[in-house]
């Protein structure tokens, strides 16, 4: 008996394998390779750093970019080469560390807001209205001329007392829809305090929705020391930082030393636009995340 084989269809060839893409698709690399790079440089600066950047050598003073002094001096004989990696130090210290201070407060009002009896939230909301209707330079200014000499610590806490309104109501909007949740419900039956709450079950879930905003709060902090020292407000000449440079941006105009405002100026603003470019990403990431679910 004879076996045949019978043609039914011709059998469909698989799909190629899908291209995996990069891993740095879509991502800011350049701007966080350049951030990587400022924050490193600033943070190792004496390995390579020519000169002491406090040091005046006023028989060089306002002197154009050459083989010895690579960006010039300033109107008293520093370094700029020097002064803007030791100086960017202190500006970076500033931005971070008034962004630690706005986002613990930021998230302990609005988790505490989220949490409280509808009369308390309408109240505490009502307070923070009222912050945010406040000009934040001229709640700064006001601040600061009640401690005193401006100094890092007291600009840092200054710009932190003045910048977490913003990222408190996201928090509360956020502690808002997950207080109801079933595990939250548990831990508060079992007796857990509002701190257990917060650091187990709340941060862990709403910390990616204000990622974004803690990473521009980097950026404002940076700009408005820039912008005090600018106005004669922020920290004085001999604590070097990129806006106490940019103070001496008068007299640089009026002999024509550019390089004296120009160069610590470009440093100034890529950084803040690398910054601005990583928390854009990052609230790309949490609106396609968000969309996801």
């Amino acid at each position: 008996m004879n076996d045949q084989f019978i043609l039914v269809g011709a059998r469909t060839p698989l799909p190629p394998p899908a291209k995996k893409e990069p891993w740095y698709r879509g991502k800011p690399v350049v701007s966080m390779a350049i951030l990587a790079a400022v924050a490193l440089g600033c943070l190792c600066c004496e390995l390579f750093i020519p000169k002491d950047p406090a040091y005046m050598d006023l028989f060089h003073g306002s002197e154009a970019p050459n083989a010895e002094f690579w960006f010039g001096t300033d109107t008293m004989g520093r370094d700029i080469f020097s002064m803007i990696w030791y100086g960017g130090r202190v500006s970076l210290l500033i931005g971070f560390l008034s962004t630690a201070i706005s986002t613990v407060l930021a998230i302990l009002f609005g988790a505490a807001s989220g949490l409280a009896p509808r009369w308390l939230d309408a109240l505490l909301m009502r307070l923070t209205e009222i912050f945010l209707s406040i000009p934040s330079l001229l709640l700064i200014v006001l601040l600061q001329s009640i401690l005193g000499k401006a100094s890092v610590v007291s600009l840092s806490l200054v710009i932190g007392v003045t910048g977490w309104t913003s990222v408190a109501k996201v928090v509360r909007s956020e502690v808002r829809q997950l207080r109801s949740s079933e595990y939250v419900l548990a831990s508060r039956c079992m007796g857990a305090g509002f701190f257990h709450i917060l650091r187990r079950h709340l941060a862990p879930n709403f910390f990616s929705s204000i990622l974004f905003m803690v990473v521009m709060n980097v950026r404002s902090a940076i700009a408005a020391e820039s912008t005090l020292s600018f106005i004669g407000l922020g920290l004085p000449l001999e604590v070097i930082s990129w806006g106490s440079m940019l103070s001496l941006s008068e007299k640089a105009l009026l002999s024509g030393a550019w390089w004296i405002i120009l160069i610590p100026g470009a440093f100034l603003v890529v950084t803040l636009l690398c910054v601005t470019e990583i928390g854009n990403w990052l609230r790309g990431e949490g609106d396609r995340r968000a969309s996801n679910l």
